[in-house]
């Protein structure tokens, strides 16, 4: 936003006086991003403050005396299903994130309706036990408390935004309507192509970015390795400017009903991976999730600037709504050396604030309204004392996941590897 309290513009510069593209943030010379799927905040870290002591200042779920659970949402009978531990590892296929039940859950701001619209499994959430890898990193480095997903809907929207700054009028997760809908004002890698700024997306079975039409094309082949190759590039410090690395959206993207131990792991060695990379000591690592899946998480998400006027697509009979509030919390954690050393961010973002930080650091023009105006995630960082110079010692995920097999003894069947965001959900 500007000073003088006017919306920036699409198109506009975090710093005018400077030309596009000039890189402003010498600090930062590598950005990579890796976006997990469907689990909220809550599910994955509302223990965080009352598993690790140095995190208590961390807005996790609520819990009374003697570690009782006090989120609750009714069933469709009245029946109060109380926030718990996760019996399984493998959610299953029940939890839903369309646009009507992510709008029915959020009713109005009162968070009730998760029960009503996905059973008492929504209010299931994972323990430090679980995922000691990422609570390990939590622990340490700066989490977003009030970052959110950016719409109450699926993952290609919430995706969308995260690689345009829009929906372009998607509400859900299907290829060929995304297909046929190109990103309304380009997207961030037109402009990386145009300055000059390299780029790669790693990936395992698909890339992403493939759902907005005309990203992947043969002239940028280079820019989709798989993601052997992120493994080789951080050993050899040949990391470029921005990464995205992709897990296998049919086993480690965490999507239910995969095993979230398997996600855990791909956590793990990416971030090592980076850790020990001749790369490090200029990099800046965020985590997210692209919408949390239709699990639980008790802060209600708050309005939002529309990226453009471009209304979403409602099929008759739909929820009402618009492109105007954020969607539910899901897990942010920045990495880096000059991460501030057990920050919680308080600063309400969402995807397209790590659009934000990275046009700051190249003074790339804002794609839409909500990415020119987002809060640029640089509080997350002190760049004049790197913190993490040595990295932290980190916890290990754990070691042997009850995997696949587990999953289908819980009646769950593994996705097809379509598309990421192709279950059910």
């Amino acid at each position: 936003m500007a000073l003088d309290g006017r919306l920036r513009q699409p198109g506009s510069r975090p710093f005018p006086e400077r030309p596009e593209g000039e890189h402003s943030m010498p600090e930062i010379e590598h950005v990579v991003i890796v976006m997990m799927e469907n689990h909220s905040f809550d599910n994955v870290l509302g223990m965080l403050p009352h598993q690790v002591r140095a995190r208590r200042n961390v807005d996790g779920l609520p819990v009374g005396r003697g570690g009782r659970q006090l989120a609750v949402n009714r069933d469709a009978a009245g029946r109060p299903v109380r926030s718990h531990h996760a019996p399984t590892v493998c959610p299953g296929s029940e939890v839903t994130q369309t646009w009507d039940a992510s709008h029915l859950q959020w009713d109005g701001g009162r968070n009730d309706g998760f029960v009503r619209t996905c059973g008492p499994e929504a209010m299931g959430f994972f323990e430090q036990s679980d995922l000691p890898f990422i609570y390990s990193l939590a622990a340490s480095f700066p989490v977003g408390e009030r970052y959110f997903c950016s719409v109450l809907a699926q993952t290609y929207p919430n995706r969308r935004f995260l690689f345009s700054g829009t929906a372009s009028g998607l509400i859900a997760t299907d290829l060929a309507a995304s297909e046929a809908t190109p990103a309304a004002n380009g997207t961030i890698f037109d402009r990386f192509d145009r300055l000059g700024i390299s780029w790669r997306t790693y990936y395992s079975d698909l890339p992403s970015p493939a759902i907005i039409p005309g990203t992947l094309t043969a002239a940028r082949a280079a820019n989709f390795p798989k993601i052997a190759q992120f493994y080789v590039d951080a050993a050899a410090g040949n990391l470029p400017a921005v990464s995205y690395v992709e897990p296998n959206f049919a086993i480690s993207s965490e999507e239910n009903p995969q095993d979230v131990q398997f996600g855990d792991q791909f956590l793990e060695r990416v971030v090592r991976a980076l850790l020990q990379s001749p790369n490090w000591k200029r990099s800046a690592l965020f985590i997210n999730y692209d919408e949390h899946g239709g699990f639980y998480d008790h802060v209600p998400p708050p309005a939002a600037i529309a990226p453009d006027d471009i209304p979403p697509k409602l099929p008759p009979g739909s929820q009402p709504g618009g492109y105007d509030r954020y969607g539910f919390r899901v897990p942010l954690i920045a990495v880096s050396p000059f991460a501030r050393r057990g920050y919680a961010s308080r600063v309400v973002q969402d995807h397209t604030s790590t659009l934000a930080f990275i046009e700051r650091a190249w003074n790339i023009g804002a794609i839409t309204l909500r990415d020119a105006n987002a809060a640029d995630m640089t509080d997350y960082f002190d760049l004049r004392r790197p913190a993490f110079r040595e990295p932290p010692r980190l916890a290990h995920a754990a070691p042997i996941a009850p995997g696949l097999a587990v999953c289908r003894a819980h009646g769950e069947q593994p996705p097809t590897p379509s598309a990421p965001g192709s279950s059910a959900t």
